[in-house]
């Protein structure tokens, strides 16, 4: 994973700022168009890293004390804006869709409608939007929401300040979560201060619709505007860290458990010479290797032993 520094993007303002007091203004002017532009834009992928379910943080809603929507919402736009994942709806879009496949259950729809069982499209990845730290300021000027341990002792300390009313800062952070192993498999952190606005007023990820889907309060309030900007260097990052993953998540992790249906045997060969390793029951969960026969597939037992059985004598296991 690579590490970040939670200071870079006020680093490299204050030298920009340095920079254009000192230099020729065609110099100056064009160290702000590329601050401006760097943080301004939202990564765009070459192909889909696979299906995304951007989930709200649990615990406190600190947004809604800004007047702002979940920073979940702020996500999906960067996301369906890069082009990086296909978007799953887990929030408000699955409640109506199970009404929906309610009504069909209840036989309200009319024949034709094609909604039932077996068609919701997996995610592949969860993504988490949160604040780092813990809120220890009784004034209400400090807001957090995730404990920065969870991320290193060093990066905890770089991040601590989680959302500053008062100085108009963000400390973010970003997790993604394999939804087949629970394999966390990034998290970036992402900065934002006041000062920074400066460099990225009229960025595109300003812009009319850019901050649309339900993401309100971030384009048009100072301090949604800051967490755009953490949010968007962490999601940035966390687009980097990402580009290693499978083109086929499903098919990299391992093959789902499988449960006897029936009285079976394991056999030692496909075909079904050299006999059997044992006798399996009803009830029993085998682990698939991947390797299949016809009807006959390979599994491991869970006392390890290894051979094949017929899969009409198995289910998926639930």
């Amino acid at each position: 994973m690579a590490q970040h520094n939670p200071s870079l993007a006020g680093a490299i303002a204050c030298a920009l700022a340095v920079l254009a007091a000192t230099a020729g203004p065609a110099h100056a002017a064009t160290a702000q168009q590329e601050r401006a532009q760097k943080t301004g834009e939202i990564p765009v992928c070459s192909r889909s890293l696979g299906t995304l379910a951007v989930v709200e943080p649990q615990g406190t809603n600190w947004w809604t004390g800004q007047r702002l929507a979940s920073p979940a919402a702020l996500i999906k736009v960067f996301v369906s804006r890069s082009r990086c994942f296909t978007l799953v709806d887990r929030g408000m879009g699955l409640k109506a869709m199970q009404a929906e496949r309610g009504l069909a259950a209840d036989g309200e729809l009319r024949g034709g409608s094609n909604i039932g069982k077996g068609q919701i499209k997996a995610a592949d990845y969860v993504m988490v939007p949160d604040v780092v730290s813990q809120n220890n300021d009784a004034s209400g000027n400090k807001i957090g929401g995730l404990i920065g341990g969870l991320i290193g002792d060093r990066t905890a300390a770089a991040v601590i300040g989680g959302i500053n009313i008062k100085r108009k800062s963000a400390d973010v952070v970003l997790t993604v979560t394999d939804a087949r192993s629970s394999e966390q498999v990034a998290m970036s952190e992402g900065h934002a201060s006041k000062t920074d606005l400066g460099w990225s007023a009229g960025a595109g990820v300003f812009r009319g619709a850019a901050l649309g889907g339900g993401a309100t309060g971030y384009a048009n309030t100072e301090i949604g505007q800051v967490l755009t900007l953490a949010y968007l260097q962490a999601y940035t990052d966390m687009v980097a860290q990402l580009g290693g993953l499978p083109e086929n998540a499903s098919a990299a992790n391992a093959q789902q458990a499988v449960t006897v249906s029936k009285p079976a045997r394991l056999l030692k060969q496909s075909d079904g010479k050299g006999g059997a390793v044992r006798d399996l029951d009803v009830g029993m969960m085998l682990y698939p290797t991947g390797n299949k026969a016809g009807l006959m597939w390979e599994v491991d037992d869970e006392l390890g032993n290894r051979g094949w059985v017929n899969s009409t004598l198995f289910g998926l296991s639930r």
